[in-house]
C-alpha cells in the first residue's frame, strides 16, 4: 500500500515542472525556520536524512538489519 502511495507521489512530482516543487520544499524549510529557528530546523532535517537512509538501506534487506543486530547484540548472550 505504501509502494503505491510512493509511486503515484513520484509520477505525480515527475509530471510536475521542478520550479513548483522546490517552491514548496523551501516554503516548508522557510516555515521550519520562523516556527522552530535555525538549529531546531537543522535538528529536524539531520534527522530526517538519518531516518531516511536507515530505513532504506537496513531495513530493505532483512539479513542486512539481522548483520547489524548480530554486530551490536552478539548471538547467544541476548537472544
Amino acid at each position: 500500500m505504501l509502494e503505491k502511495l510512493l509511486t503515484m507521489l513520484i509520477e505525480k512530482v515527475s509530471a510536475t515542472k521542478m520550479g513548483v516543487v522546490f517552491a514548496g520544499v523551501f516554503f516548508v524549510i522557510a516555515l521550519l525556520l520562523c516556527i522552530f529557528g535555525f538549529y531546531k530546523t537543522l535538528f529536524i532535517i539531520i534527522f530526517t536524512i538519518v531516518g531516511f537512509f536507515v530505513g532504506s538501506f537496513l531495513f530493505n534487506d532483512k539479513s542486512r538489519f539481522k548483520e547489524l543486530l548480530d554486530r551490536i547484540l552478539p548471538p547467544g548472550r541476548v537472544r
